[in-house]
């Protein structure tokens, strides 16, 4: 009965039929739709429940654009609006639909279908959007823009009908426009300006113009709330324009005042896209407030005024010309450093071997000369300083194989001179005596060397003074200490120690990137699958793509770690292998002087910058707060590091072995994970990690202090209280070690005031605050060691004060660029956006590409640091070197 009725009333209000000439091209355009009306009287019937709802009407008038239509529906009749328009290949015109409804509570919702020749959109007033929690709200004025499907006539006519119904028995006033978009094509670096809310959505087509490839689409918006998501969808019907489904096709991300996505010509097979702007329901996922819960489940919640006012425009991003210039910028940078070390080491190898040359002495060298060279008196030249003995003991190798053949041929030639007063014995006897001593030294050690090479060097199979545990005691607790007295262990236990730092560091590099570098290629490709931008924090002004990675200047821009890292290495190996001749040789200068050289740390610093670079690559390529531990993870690792080779310079006996450092270094880290999972807001974790921190600041102070002769037992308490009754009851005594109290009475109190600091603040980055910690004390340790070296009297060559000032200098500039904060993972993906910013250096690099660029020339100088401020000490008896 309804379907006939249906029928009927289709056929008798439809023009064209019955005698006459055959049907116009509006009938024939009317027919094609008699399908979706069928269909639209099938669904009635079935929303009534199976009761028979007679149509008794269904009205159909030729509508016309800009014209606003009145009218009132109810279940007793339909209305259907018929609009023809032309459509040219060449030219793209949306059609934008809007309606609202005038009735106050209504029973039942009004359904608007929109008929098409290849699209059907259809929705209801009002219009229920959902938000969290279930929460529904009512939109009683809507508006939509057609999908415009493609023609590949040069001109065509379309039709499209407007179907107006409900099953409400009561009259419901609407009101109804059809208006053209004329603006509905975005032109290239043309801002366009619009209005948009949740029932109101907008988007607009933008065809790639001929030469380019990549443009950079930018949505900005003065006011932050409400929250909006801007996509990016390629030219097809349905366009998901609602916050609902939004999500489905191509590239999203919320924003609040700024938001931009990089599109690709190669992404859209049709060389156009559609910019989508959509206004949520909530502001949640913008990081704005939530609003309340309803008191009944389908209470509807009025949303008030969501209207937002937007500017887009479309600019084309960088050519290929610029990444090549970028590439080539960063290669030169670095390789630049290449070029200078290889000169600097040029220069040296030059001066050191005049300086060989000045010392030996020559076969046809007279008395006289021979005399001045070794002293006036003729005895053999005694420096007049500890800085003056290098000098004169450089060469005991030199003298103590050439030196004799040299010195008897200018005694063979010089006793007989006639008429000349013979060459007083004196001098040659001299230096015969320390060639002497310097061969029956070397032919000890080569003996030794033989027969301990024999065996594998296991620190187990070797004495590390047990057997003097009283004289470890004495030594070790006297009021001033020398570099002697805690270099007493074997060099070559030491050495083999220390090496195991690299080993160790090595393997956790390789173990810690596998499953990184799995991890971060998982997170591009679901970015780029879901087209979900939200995921990763970019800086999204300056990040350009290539292949399939989102920000590639972010990425190459890490290459002075790695470059710098491996440049390290090599200076660390040329100065391990001068030292491993220099031993052969039997150097005293290598065997007595100066610090102890032991080079494991230096090859784990360096093999910690060059995975610093590797691992912060892979956090830029989806940086975001579950992987940010790849970007610090070295970062603690080259701090604690850095801070043991200070200590080891000095007490190389007693510093800590790689097993301990490591573990160490590991529950650094492992805090560091619970403190981004867990410590935002959390109290209980920050009352306990100051605790621990507190705690452990005071062990390490007390391991330092009295250099580890102490022991934590159950008899620490009554000890620490026999101290304060000798020391501070009974008589007022001063610290014993002055210089350490001092130290350690600073470290405690910036410790102290950065865990009270992290107490109250509560910081949202806890692994920065946990790198300031670790950089604090390292800064303080460097500050203390070249205060006390200063005050012992020693001297900082020019070559490491050259390092120190440049390091500072760029130290300075790069913590600049750093805290510019052009993205961040501590607020929503909409708020971090806010803080993005356009590129800065050759059109490619951002301000957190130079810090990247700066803090790596700053790492490299300041491992050069603490390699160099200590030669001034190259010609020092350790025993005349103090331990600080």
């Amino acid at each position: 009965m309804v379907l006939r009725s249906c029928w009927k009333s289709r056929h008798k209000n439809r023009p064209g039929t019955g005698p006459g000439p055959g049907p116009s091209a509006a009938a024939r355009g009317v027919r094609a739709g008699s399908a979706a009306l069928l269909w639209l009287c099938v669904t009635q019937f079935a929303c009534a429940g199976g009761e028979l709802a007679e149509i008794t009407k269904v009205v159909q008038k030729d509508a016309e654009f800009d014209v606003t239509y009145n009218d009132t529906v109810t279940s007793e009749n339909q209305t259907i609006y018929a609009f023809n328009h032309t459509v040219s290949r060449n030219r793209t015109e949306g059609v934008r639909v809007s309606v609202d409804v005038l009735s106050q509570g209504f029973e039942s919702p009004i359904l608007f279908v929109v008929r098409q020749k290849q699209a059907v959109l259809s929705f209801q007033i009002p219009l229920i959007l959902r938000g969290l929690y279930q929460r529904k709200y009512p939109y009683n004025h809507v508006g939509r823009t057609l999908c415009q499907p493609p023609t590949r006539a040069a001109s065509e006519t379309q039709y499209f009908f407007v179907d107006v119904s409900t099953l409400s028995s009561q009259g419901t006033n609407y009101q109804l426009r059809v208006s053209r978009v004329e603006s509905f094509t975005l032109h290239t670096d043309k801002k366009f300006s619009f209005t948009a809310s949740p029932s109101q959505p907008q988007y607009f087509k933008y065809d790639f113009p001929d030469g380019v490839d990549t443009v950079i689409v930018k949505v900005n918006s003065d006011a932050t709330f409400p929250c909006s998501v801007m996509s990016i969808q390629d030219i097809q019907c349905p366009v998901y324009d609602l916050d609902n489904n939004v999500a489905f096709i191509g590239m999203y991300q919320t924003m609040t005042k700024k938001g931009a996505i990089t599109v690709q010509r190669k992404d859209f097979p049709s060389n156009s896209f559609y910019v989508v702007v959509v206004v949520k329901t909530e502001d949640e996922a913008c990081g704005g407030p939530l609003r309340f819960y309803p008191l009944w489940p389908d209470e509807l919640i009025n949303a008030g005024n969501r209207s937002k006012f937007i500017d887009v425009i479309v600019t084309p991003a960088i050519k290929s010309e610029v990444y090549v210039m970028g590439m080539l910028f960063c290669l030169g940078i670095f390789l630049s450093f290449y070029l200078l070390t290889l000169l600097m080491t040029c220069l040296e190898n030059k001066r050191m071997k005049k300086k060989t040359e000045v010392f030996q002495i020559p076969a046809d060298m007279s008395p006289a000369e021979t005399a001045s060279l070794l002293g006036k008196n003729g005895d053999a030249k005694t420096p007049a300083s500890p800085y003056e003995y290098g000098s004169f003991a450089d060469n005991c190798s030199t003298l103590s194989s050439e030196a004799i053949t040299d010195s008897a041929t200018s005694t063979d030639n010089n006793y007989g001179y006639a008429g000349q007063e013979p060459f007083k014995r004196r001098p040659i006897l001299n230096r015969l005596h320390h060639i002497a001593i310097c061969i029956e030294r070397s032919l000890d050690s080569v003996g030794r060397s033989r027969h301990e090479s024999l065996s594998s060097v296991e620190e187990d199979d070797y004495d590390t003074l047990d057997d003097i545990n009283s004289d470890k005691n004495i030594v070790r607790t006297k009021k001033y200490l020398y570099v002697a007295d805690l270099s007493r262990k074997d060099k070559r236990i030491l050495s083999k120690k220390y090496q195991i730092y690299f080993w160790n560091i090595a393997t956790i590099a390789v173990f810690y990137a596998l499953p990184v570098v799995q991890l971060v290629i998982t997170y591009q490709t679901v970015v780029n699958v879901t087209g979900n931008q939200d995921i990763c924090f970019y800086n999204f002004l300056c990040a350009h793509p290539l292949g399939a990675l989102s920000a590639f200047n972010n990425i190459l821009s890490n290459l002075g770690y790695v470059l710098l890292g491996l440049l390290f290495l090599l200076i660390v190996l040329k100065r391990d292998i001068i030292h491993q001749r220099a031993l052969v040789r039997n150097d005293f200068n290598a065997l007595e002087c100066g610090i102890p050289k032991h080079f494991g740390l230096y090859y784990a610093m360096g093999t910690a910058l060059m995975m610093e670079g590797l691992l912060s690559a892979c956090y830029h390529v989806c940086p975001n707060y579950t992987n940010f531990q790849f970007d610090t993870s070295f970062m603690y690792m080259i701090a604690g590091l850095c801070m043991l080779k200070l200590y080891q310079k000095r007490h190389p006996d007693i510093n800590a072995s790689a097993y301990t450092a490591y573990a160490c270094l590991a529950g650094v880290i492992f805090f560091s994970v619970l403190g981004v999972v867990f410590g935002k807001g959390n109290t209980v974790f920050w009352i306990v990690f100051s605790v621990i921190h507190i705690l452990a600041t005071m062990l390490l102070s007390t391991q330092l202090y009295y250099m580890g002769r102490w022991r934590l037992d159950s008899g620490i308490l009554r000890r620490i209280l026999n101290v304060i009754d000798t020391d501070c009851i009974r008589q007022c005594s001063g610290p014993m070690y002055i210089d350490r109290m001092v130290l350690l009475v600073m470290g405690n109190i910036v410790n102290w005031s950065l865990a009270a600091y992290g107490l109250i603040e509560r910081p949202n980055d806890f692994a920065s605050y946990l790198l300031a910690i670790a950089i604090c004390n390292l800064l303080l340790y460097f500050a203390f060691y070249i205060i006390m070296k200063l005050r012992s009297g020693e001297r900082i060559q020019c070559m490491a004060l050259v390092c120190i000032l440049f390091t500072a200098v760029v130290w300075g500039f790069a913590l600049y660029f750093f805290f510019q904060g052009l993205s961040t993972w501590q607020k929503t993906p909409a708020e971090s956006r806010e803080h993005n910013r356009d590129c800065i250096l050759l059109s490619f690099f951002d301000d957190h590409d130079i810090w990247h660029f700066l803090s790596s020339i700053a790492m490299f100088g300041s491992f050069l640091v603490l390699m160099t401020m200590d030669d001034d000490l190259d010609g020092i008896q350790r025993d005349k070197i103090f331990a600080f």
